[in-house]
């Protein structure tokens, strides 16, 4: 089944524009698109009028490239083009990225956003993540994202662009999410249910609902003292995950892990 899902507010000279450009650099790479969806602000669930398209794809290569010794790029980059932000990665970096915690690939999996793909692609390779991602690693992931982007945005602990404070507000509620759920090790992409299923203080559940409304109509909510709150969840998700998360070292993947992600990579290729 193909899959696409295009929110209906979308300008449709907008998605005609992203289609166009898959299907260039399908062409220009010689490359299979297996799954394109939109990343970033758009599809977490907190736009502003002004975001970019993060368009993000799994792409194959042919099989006769895959058996040469002078191995292509397992990326595909493209300039910032207007509002257009368009990379993707070859399948094998996106299934060993996924082994190490990487929880980006694991986000396009469960992006609400999709321009095009194949479902039973898609539902496999999640599969595989739920089963064989090391929920350890994730939360790592997460966990030094957060810390980085409090410092990069609010570092002074005083004020912060509230449109930039989603940044660390999202890892945090991740970290939450993944201790409330010890059998996870998936957190839902899209911030309102992550919200909703992580059950924050009722103050930061106020503040957050308020500042989503405000953002997706306004191109600036200014730069403000960062609300308390929301400060004190952020603090305190970061350093419950330090203690719960931060092992001196997680388990390997399991052979049966490998064995599976190899039929999973192969009959990819050879479809």
């Amino acid at each position: 089944m193909t899959l696409r899902h295009i929110s209906p507010d979308t300008d449709p000279a907008t998605v005609s524009s992203i289609d166009a450009r898959l299907a260039q650099l399908a062409q220009q790479h010689e490359v299979t698109i297996r799954l394109a969806i939109e990343s970033g602000s758009r599809a977490w669930g907190f736009p502003s009028p002004d975001s970019d398209y993060d368009c993000r794809f799994i792409f194959v290569r042919p099989l006769h490239q895959y058996l040469s010794p002078w191995q292509r790029r397992d990326v595909i980059e493209t300039p910032l083009e207007s509002v257009f932000d368009i990379d993707g990665w070859e399948l094998g970096k996106a299934l060993k990225l996924m082994l190490k915690g990487n929880a980006v690939v694991l986000e396009w999996l469960q992006s609400p956003i999709v321009y095009a793909g194949d479902a039973g692609f898609r539902d496999a390779f999640l599969d595989l993540a739920r089963r064989h991602s090391n929920r350890t690693l994730i939360a790592r992931h997460y966990l030094h994202l957060g810390m980085r982007q409090r410092k990069i945005y609010f570092g002074d602990g005083k004020t912060v662009a509230l449109k930039k404070m989603f940044y660390a507000l999202r890892p945090a509620a991740a970290l939450r999410w993944l201790r409330l759920h010890p059998d996870a090790a998936i957190a839902p992409m899209h911030f309102p249910p992550l919200m909703a299923q992580c059950d924050p203080p009722a103050e930061v559940t106020d503040i957050t609902a308020d500042l989503l409304a405000r953002k997706a109509i306004t191109r600036e909510l200014g730069v403000t003292l960062l609300p308390a709150a929301i400060g004190r969840f952020i603090d305190h998700e970061f350093a419950l995950a330090e203690a719960v998360f931060e092992q001196p070292r997680a388990p390997s993947p399991s052979e049966r892990a490998h064995q599976e992600i190899d039929t999973f990579f192969r009959d990819t290729v050879l479809s």
